[in-house]
């Protein structure tokens, strides 16, 4: 399963790290690597085939990507698909595209709202994607993608069944070079760091206006031996670059060569994050940082008002203490032989109504007022 990931890369940042080997340009380079010049170095004749994705902007009904440290369903992120899809072009076969699309297909007979069609659609069942009103068709047309991200935070369910507030939340990443830490943007760059890539697919919907919206669902299966400690299902990883040619490349590879190419993901590598992840609109960069390193969220200001009244209450209390605790000596006496003498001493005092003080108030003293006294005859 995945709910959550982290993409802190900006849209140029994001194709940086997406650079790819053309296949075209590889066949060309080895049909010529005779000619080569001695002089080149090996480095410089690899560089020299890793070509950079196209950015293709799309209108999503006025939705944009943001790069943020907590991404969940409905956001919208940058996914990787061929550009095939778009051109007929013979060099464009094997060339890639990334595009903004919001992640959670938007099943294609939905009307109205595209945020109201009420199914969970962020994660496609691989066991049940041929069977899938919803999915069957977008596989079938070869709408394959690649979901791009840091990491995806995932939340342990496995072992003793606890509330979902008190389940531990980690981040899961690639392996990366010695020097990098996933959670540190200053140990490195877009053009070093390794992204998590998963298999997906991608669908077109449109509204009544015809404007449309590109959305995504990931998919997923069982989990193997690496994740079933922490949670029954786990996405699809691309871990190798043949794997993701073979997913996008749909006019190469058939249907069923594609599916063949997902499996379990043999290196992956995670540590525990804070529960600041399990609210959506906490988007800080404490997200994704182990929790040992991760600062203590200090606790929000109490409101004025409410400050204001808690003080005029304990005040009001420490009154009505003060009064109960000091009575007069006739009153004790008085209270005494009233306790004594009434059939109900050992029954608690009833508490005093707010309608009997009131009456209290409005009836009149026996002596009459003053008015009425000088009025009387003598």
């Amino acid at each position: 399963m995945c709910g959550r990931t982290c993409l802190t890369l900006d849209p140029d940042q994001v194709l940086c790290a997406c650079k790819y080997q053309n296949s075209s340009v590889k066949k060309e380079t080895d049909a010529h690597k005779k000619e080569k010049d001695d002089s080149i170095a090996p480095e410089d004749e690899e560089r020299k085939g890793m070509e950079t994705p196209e950015w293709r902007a799309e209108f999503n009904l006025g939705r944009r990507y943001q790069a943020s440290y907590n991404i969940a369903p409905t956001d919208i992120t940058p996914v990787v698909v061929s550009a095939a899809h778009f051109s007929d072009q013979e060099d464009q076969k094997c060339a890639r595209i990334v595009m903004p699309m919001m992640w959670g297909m938007i099943p294609f007979w939905h009307k109205g709202d595209y945020r109201k069609h009420g199914l969970t659609t962020n994660n496609c069942r691989l066991e049940h994607l041929m069977d899938s009103k919803l999915y069957r068709g977008p596989f079938k047309r070869g709408q394959r993608c690649v979901v791009l991200c840091e990491g995806f935070y995932e939340w342990q369910t496995a072992g003793p069944a606890k509330k979902p507030s008190e389940r531990e939340a980690y981040l899961i990443f690639v392996p990366q070079e010695t020097d990098v830490k996933i959670y540190d943007k200053t140990t490195w760059t877009p053009s070093n760091v390794k992204l998590l890539r998963m298999a997906g697919l991608f669908d077109v919907w449109e509204d009544e206006s015809g404007d449309k919206m590109y959305s995504y669902s990931i998919i997923t299966f069982q989990s193997s031996k690496i994740m079933d400690w922490m949670h029954y299902r786990m996405p699809a990883i691309l871990e190798t670059e043949q794997q993701m040619n073979d997913w996008l490349d749909f006019k190469r590879v058939s249907d069923s060569q594609a599916l063949a190419t997902l499996r379990p993901a043999k290196c992956l590598e995670w540590h525990r994050v804070t529960k600041l992840v399990n609210n959506s609109r906490n988007k800080s960069e404490e997200c994704n940082k182990p929790i040992e390193l991760a600062a203590k969220p200090a606790k929000p200001p109490m409101n004025k008002t409410m400050m204001a009244w808690l003080n005029v209450r304990k005040k009001r209390e420490e009154q009505i203490k003060a009064e109960q605790s000091e009575p007069s000596d006739e009153e004790d006496k008085d209270s005494a032989t009233k306790r004594k003498n009434s059939p109900d001493a050992n029954s608690p005092a009833k508490r005093q109504r707010f309608s009997d003080f009131k009456k209290a108030l409005q009836k009149p003293s026996c002596g009459g007022s003053e008015s009425e006294n000088k009025s009387s005859p003598p």
